[in-house]
């Protein structure tokens, strides 16, 4: 997919969100694109950051984090350990384009949005942990590019504000994602029925960044008209980490890829007509207006001369009070198809 406006026509953007997940390592980042680039995802998407940047030395660590990491540290050293410089992510910038896969990525501050934007990354991504900067909202939609914003831990009135302060800088091109900020989110907490309520106040295209076990949410959410999702992959789930134990591996990514494209085939258009194949088994399973008994030319059609029979092929059940009361214009046999040319 290109960087055209995301609608409620486009096929559903697959993000292969690899996040943190290459653990600070460019080789392992790089095993990651060409994972995501095999599954058949539309991006791959990392998150650019400076720890120093975006933490104080001493913030704690949510409690996902330090749960799925397995140790207490402050968020701080957490992500120091997951930085990679600038020049990394020109460098996975490059290596995605050459395996035919978009490349995006979080910028958490103007330093690193300002890089990206210099790459000619073609989607901007705002986290849901920056959701309430308006600063850096207002920043990236300068850029004048389409603009995807996640929404986890965020009330209706706040992302309001968001897309405001998006479109208030001049840039219309947004689609807002539903998300719950809990890793692994439990099945009891999705509530996908609040894309519906977000499309309805906001106007824009809506998604849905997940962050469950399995691909099941992701894919319901597509059928419940995702156009964007995301969803975290890694190369092994065992890996050290804050993200690994709620990510795909790679063969699940490719399924939950495989299984949205199904998804979006069943889903068809919004037009309710019959296909070409239902047209040719109406003319054999639909009914017909046809004769009970043998009928002399010049007879006038009574009720108790016709039935409703198979095929579809005659003239159809509806217009049987019209056939009543007409005139046979030649003998005709029983059990034979009328046609309006038998009829006066």
């Amino acid at each position: 997919m290109s960087a055209s406006r995301i609608t409620a026509e486009s096929p559903c953007f697959i993000i292969a969100e690899a996040g943190v997940n290459h653990n600070g390592d460019l080789a392992l980042a790089k095993q990651l694109v060409r994972a995501a680039a095999e599954s058949g995802a539309d991006a791959v998407k990392f998150q650019t950051f400076q720890a120093k940047h975006l933490v104080t030395a001493d913030a704690p660590q949510a409690a996902y984090q330090a749960r799925n990491t397995g140790k207490t540290e402050s968020q701080f050293d957490m992500l120091k350990r997951l930085e990679l410089p600038l020049e990394a992510f020109a460098e996975l910038c490059r290596y995605s384009q050459a395996l035919g896969i978009m490349f995006m990525s979080t910028a958490f501050d103007e330093e690193s949005a300002d890089f990206l934007a210099g790459l000619g990354m073609p989607i901007f991504k705002i986290p849901s942990g920056e959701l309430t900067n308006l600063p850096l909202l207002r920043h990236v939609a300068l850029f004048g590019r389409p603009v995807i914003v996640s929404t986890g831990m965020g009330t209706i009135a706040e992302i309001k504000e968001a897309v405001n302060t998006i479109k208030a800088a001049g840039n219309e091109d947004i689609t807002v994602l539903h998300c719950v900020t809990d890793y692994p989110t439990p099945p009891d907490q999705v509530n996908l029925r609040a894309m519906h309520v977000m499309q309805e106040s906001l106007g824009v295209p809506i998604g849905y960044s997940d962050h469950t076990m399995g691909i099941e949410a992701s894919v319901t959410a597509v059928a419940a008209g995702a156009k964007v999702i995301e969803k975290h992959f890694t190369l092994d789930c065992n890996l050290p980490g804050p993200d690994h134990k709620a990510s795909l591996e790679p063969k699940e990514l490719a399924e939950m890829v495989r299984s949205i494209r199904r998804v979006e085939v069943l889903l068809g258009s919004s037009q309710k007509q019959p296909s070409e194949a239902e047209l040719a088994v109406a003319k054999i399973v639909r009914r017909s207006v046809v004769t009970t008994c043998a009928i002399a030319a010049g007879s006038v059609l009574e009720d108790s001369m016709l039935v409703l029979r198979r095929p579809g092929t005659g003239i159809p059940p509806a217009q049987l009070p019209e056939v009543l009361g007409k005139r046979a214009t030649r003998d005709i046999a029983a059990g034979a198809i009328l046609a309006w040319e038998d009829l006066a």
